[in-house]
């Protein structure tokens, strides 16, 4: 992995950026803003790809297993962000999308020399979690080289969980060791080899697509509801008996009772409404249907 790095488009000096130290600032804004339209054009041009890792991912976790990010830098805390946010939107338990970042903690709000290129500096994580086949693993580097997540992606296929990387280059490195690459072409950064910027964009969007529809996928939603979020503060309270209202047809009171009685289980808040049941009725019929409302609700998978 000694490769020349200057090959890599997210690495190129873009020469129409070369006098940016010289504009305006509204002028500096119009380029930046210009220039990210392009990412949502890249990321149309993987769809496929995306769509095959969620449904392989959707499959694994269906199954018992779970979501792994691994990255660096900008690609770790992203990855980091990702599966933290799962948990209170989607009820997810503890454990079921995890993500590691090179240097851990620490490396969420400091940089950590060196931590990326180390090529099984994952694997500690990796086996005290008990990674195991019935797992998959998302790699996420802008570059595509970097030796932690190459590492990551070596093992999970060497223990034959599904291996899923992201990047921002073509025909890259990381691609060799997994089932399914996204690469995504986002080109030269503004400010030249900051893949903080449109490659973090990028990354950022697979990212909600991967956990948004898997999670979808799961019946974790209601149509476009969160109908599994945590009601753990006020605003969520407050947004959750709004989704009840809006799932329903009800009004502010009968949502909230009914939040109430199903034990702030909003699922259930739903069907208890809709069929006229009690809340253990609504919670039995819910686990029967594998904890999704619309078949809960006897209604076909269209309507």
């Amino acid at each position: 992995m000694n490769e020349d790095l200057g090959r890599l488009d997210t690495e190129a000096i873009d020469p129409r950026f070369s006098k940016i130290d010289t504009l305006s600032t509204i002028d500096l804004l119009t380029v930046f803003n210009e220039n990210d339209k392009s990412v949502i054009e890249g990321v149309a041009r993987v769809l496929p790809s995306i769509a095959e890792a969620i449904t392989v991912i959707t499959k694994r976790i269906e199954s018992g297993g779970r979501l792994v990010y691994v990255g660096a830098g900008t690609s770790g805390r992203l990855g980091v962000l990702d599966a933290a946010e799962c948990i209170p939107t989607f009820s997810l338990e503890d454990g079921v999308v995890v993500a590691l970042i090179a240097g851990g903690d620490t490396a969420l709000r400091t940089g950590i020399e060196g931590a990326e290129d180390v090529l099984d500096g994952a694997l500690a994580d990796l086996k005290k979690m008990n990674f195991s086949s019935k797992d998959a693993l998302v790699g996420v580097a802008a570059s595509g080289r970097t030796p932690y997540v190459i590492g990551a992606l070596q093992y999970a296929k060497k223990l034959g969980a599904a291996a899923i990387a992201l990047s921002c280059n073509l025909d890259v490195e990381s691609s060799k060791f997994a089932d399914i690459a996204i690469e995504i072409n986002t080109g030269a950064e503004i400010l030249a080899g900051s893949t903080r910027l449109k490659a973090g964009t990028a990354q950022k969007l697979v990212l909600n697509m991967i956990s948004t529809v898997s999670m979808i996928n799961l019946g974790k939603t209601y149509g476009n509801l969160m109908v599994d979020l945590q009601v753990s503060n006020v605003k969520l309270r407050d947004r959750a008996i709004r989704i009840i209202q809006a799932a329903t047809g009800c009004d502010g009171r009968r949502a909230q009772d009914a939040l109430r009685e199903a034990r702030d289980q909003v699922k259930v808040a739903i069907v208890m409404i809709l069929l006229d049941i009690s809340a253990d009725k609504a919670l039995a019929s819910l686990k029967a249907s594998g904890s999704r409302v619309r078949s809960a609700l006897g209604k076909p998978m269209n309507t």
